[in-house]
C-alpha cells in the first residue's frame, strides 16, 4: 500500500525546478515560501540574540576593560558613556540582530540553497558543498585573528592621541569599531576561494596564478595597511601574511587540481589553443586506383511509354 501510495505521488517541487516544468507562477510562490522561512529562522536567532546579548557585549568590550590604568580611567570596571538615550537599546538591538544572523543562518542558508540548487548541476552543487565547508571556518579565523589584533593594537591607538590622558569611550562608535573589523577579517580571509572558484571554473590556472604572486603580495600589505587599526607594522604584517599564505595555499591546490584534469601535459606544453599538433606518423604517399569497367546497361523487358502532354495530365494533378 506504501509502495502504491509513494508511485502516485506526483514530482517534488525540487525535480520540477530541476527540468524546467515548473512555471513562472509556481517560482515566484516557492521564492515567497522561502523567504518566509528564511525570515522566521532570523526572527527565531534573534530573540535568542536579545538574550544573549549582555554575554555578546562582553565579550566585545573586553578589549578595552583590560587596558592599563594610564588608559583606562574606569575605577573598578569598564564604563562608556552614551550621547542618547536609545543608545542601549539600539546597541542592544544590533548585537541581538547580528547573533540572530549568525544563530539563524543553518535555517536562511538552507533556504537559499534550496532555491539556488535546482537549477545547478550534479558536479556543481557537489563543488557548492565544498566551497561552503571551506568558507566557514576561513571566515571565522579571519574574525579571531581581528579581535587579537584589535586586543593588541586598542592601546596604541589610544596612548597615540592628542588628549594624553585617559578618555572614556563612547559606546555605540566602540561597539562598530570593533564589529566593523570583525567583519571586514572575515570577509578577507574568503580571498583564497575566489582564487579556487575561478581555478575550478576554468578561467585561470595554477600557472597563472602564481604568475601573479608579486602583485598579490603588494595588494594584501596595501589591504592590511588600511584595514588595520594599528599604525605600527604589527597588526598590518600579520594580517599581510595570512593573505599571502592563505594565497600560496590556493595556488598549491589549484595545480594539484590542473594536474587532475590532465591540463598540463608535456606534449601539449608551449602549443596555443588555435595550433595544429605535429604527426609523428610516417606518411605513405597513395598512388591512382585501378580503373572500374563500367556495368553493361539492362535492357528493358517492356517498351517505355511515351512521356504524356500537359494537357493530357491535366486531370491527374488535379
Amino acid at each position: 500500500m506504501a509502495l502504491s501510495l509513494r508511485r502516485n505521488k506526483g514530482p517534488s517541487k525540487f525535480e520540477q525546478a530541476s527540468d524546467g516544468s515548473m512555471t513562472l507562477i509556481e517560482h515566484v510562490r516557492e521564492l515567497r515560501s522561502r523567504l518566509f522561512f528564511a525570515s522566521l529562522g532570523i526572527v527565531a536567532g534573534l530573540i535568542v540574540g536579545f538574550i544573549i546579548s549582555n554575554w555578546v557585549f562582553d565579550v566585545l568590550k573586553a578589549p578595552y576593560c583590560v587596558l592599563p590604568s594610564s588608559l583606562n580611567p574606569n575605577t573598578g570596571g569598564c564604563e562608556f558613556i552614551t550621547l542618547a538615550v536609545t543608545d542601549q537599546l539600539m546597541l542592544r538591538l544590533k548585537i541581538a540582530l547580528w547573533v540572530g544572523l549568525i544563530v539563524g543562518s543553518p535555517v536562511w542558508l538552507y533556504q537559499l540553497w534550496a532555491f539556488v540548487a535546482p537549477g545547478l548541476h550534479r558536479h556543481e552543487r557537489k563543488w557548492a558543498y565544498v566551497f561552503v565547508g571551506l568558507a566557514v571556518p576561513l571566515f571565522t579565523g579571519g574574525v579571531v585573528l581581528a579581535y587579537f589584533v584589535v586586543g593588541h593594537s586598542l592601546a596604541f591607538i589610544m596612548d597615540a592621541g592628542v588628549l594624553g590622558e585617559p578618555t572614556k569611550l563612547e559606546v555605540t562608535s566602540y561597539v562598530g569599531f570593533v564589529m566593523n573589523m570583525l567583519l571586514l577579517f572575515g570577509c578577507a580571509f574568503e580571498f583564497p576561494l575566489l582564487l579556487l572558484m575561478l581555478n575550478f571554473t576554468g578561467v585561470v590556472t595554477g600557472r597563472r596564478l602564481l604568475s601573479w604572486w608579486r602583485t598579490v603580495v603588494f595588494l594584501a600589505f596595501a589591504f592590511a595597511a588600511i584595514a588595520t587599526p594599528d599604525p605600527g607594522p604589527f597588526g598590518m604584517t600579520l594580517l599581510a601574511a595570512c593573505i599571502s599564505a592563505l594565497y600560496f595555499v590556493a595556488v598549491g591546490v589549484s595545480f594539484i587540481n590542473d594536474k587532475r584534469k590532465n591540463r598540463g601535459k608535456e606534449i601539449y606544453a608551449g602549443l596555443s589553443d588555435d595550433e595544429i599538433s605535429t604527426l609523428e606518423e610516417e606518411r605513405i604517399p597513395v598512388g591512382a586506383s585501378d580503373p572500374i569497367a563500367a556495368p553493361t546497361p539492362i535492357e528493358s523487358p517492356t517498351p517505355v511509354e511515351s512521356p504524356r502532354s500537359l494537357e493530357q495530365r491535366f486531370d491527374d494533378m488535379t
